[in-house]
């Protein structure tokens, strides 16, 4: 938006908070000379907002009787997208130097909106939580998004229409506990009631919800995003990686993140003080535990590499050759010379 059509807007919320407005008032809020105050009221006027001029010692411009700005009509899709799209720009530190902009914005917004649409948007936002983004998405269906929301608040059992990666279709009931956003997809925890077992669904291969009859008691303590990850990395797959790096989980995790590996980290040794022993830096002897489950494996020695800590591998042996591979290729690349 251009400087000349923001102050333009400003000038009309300045006059839509009542009373009259000196010409120079508007020009010291504005940041302008007196004569382009009067230019906007033009360009106001051309709109057809009744501006009306007020002469005498105590002048300047009012809005006319009974005039009130158009309503800001947004659907649940709309309404939705917008409110989501200001908070998770805030966690994920998109803002402005205006910290608060963010919050202001949404403030307005849901001043509009119809009460029922806030009550909704109330419950996708108490219950969702933010981890990394990712370039891939995919979107679950409105309606799915809020109804489960509601669900997960209110502490309401759900049956859900859900097809799976295969193919396969069935409809499961759940006690909903969560909802996660995590690297472009949405995601539901709960508990399935018929196998007393947690579940995680992905809300796009959910093509409809039911609320049920009755409540049900969520778990204590739990946090979904990180029982989302933990399952994430311990999903069945083709190889079962287990490693021992030279370094602290929070190094480790830079290259390979919670949804990937679990890291264990040995406890403190007897006799540590300040992360010292002997005399010996505790980050040079600090051998962390890794299990990864992953389809291929042909990926994992340049990231390893990337680590630059040492390492040794306890499994699967097929990974060992292919770290050595990719030794043998740095190697000669650094030894030829043309």
């Amino acid at each position: 938006m251009s400087r000349p059509v923001a102050r333009v807007l400003t000038l009309l919320e300045l006059l839509q908070s009542g009373g009259i407005r000196t010409v120079a008032e508007l020009a010291d809020r504005l940041d302008v000379d007196e004569r382009t105050v009067r230019r906007y009221v033009d360009h106001l006027l051309d709109l057809d907002v009744p501006v009306e001029s007020v002469r005498g010692r105590y002048g300047g411009y009012r809005l006319g009787s009974g005039y009130r700005m158009p309503p800001l009509m947004l659907s649940d899709d709309e309404g939705l997208a917008v409110l989501l799209g200001l908070v998770a720009g805030r966690r994920a530190g998109l803002t402005t130097t205006t910290g608060t902009a963010s919050e202001t914005a949404a403030a307005k917004i849901r001043r509009v909106l119809p009460e029922r649409l806030v009550r909704r948007l109330d419950a996708v936002l108490a219950s969702v939580a933010f981890t990394a983004p990712s370039g891939e998405s995919a979107a679950p269906e409105t309606a799915v998004l809020l109804s489960i929301a509601d669900a997960v608040r209110h502490h309401r059992p759900i049956s859900i229409r859900y097809t799976a990666a295969g193919g396969r279709r069935s409809e499961r009931t759940l006690h909903p506990y969560g909802l996660v956003a995590h690297s472009g997809r949405w995601y539901v925890t709960g508990v399935d009631p018929e196998i007393g077992a947690d579940r995680t669904f992905r809300l796009d291969r959910i093509d409809g919800t039911k609320t049920l009859p009755g409540s049900f008691e969520p778990p204590a303590g739990v946090d979904p995003a990180e029982r989302l990850l933990s399952g994430l990395a311990t999903a069945p797959y083709r190889h079962e990686v287990t490693l021992r790096i030279q370094a602290t989980a929070e190094q480790i995790r830079t290259r390979l993140p919670a949804a990937v590996a679990i890291v264990t980290e040995p406890p403190p040794a007897s006799g540590t003080e300040s992360g010292t022993e002997s005399g010996t830096d505790s980050g040079t002897e600090h051998w962390s535990r890794v299990e990864l489950r992953v389809e291929r494996l042909d990926w994992l020695p340049a990231v390893l590499a990337s680590l630059d800590r040492p390492f040794v591998i306890e499994r699967p042996g097929e990974l060992r050759d292919l770290v050595a591979a990719l030794a043998d290729r740095l190697a000669q690349s650094a030894r030829r010379s043309v």
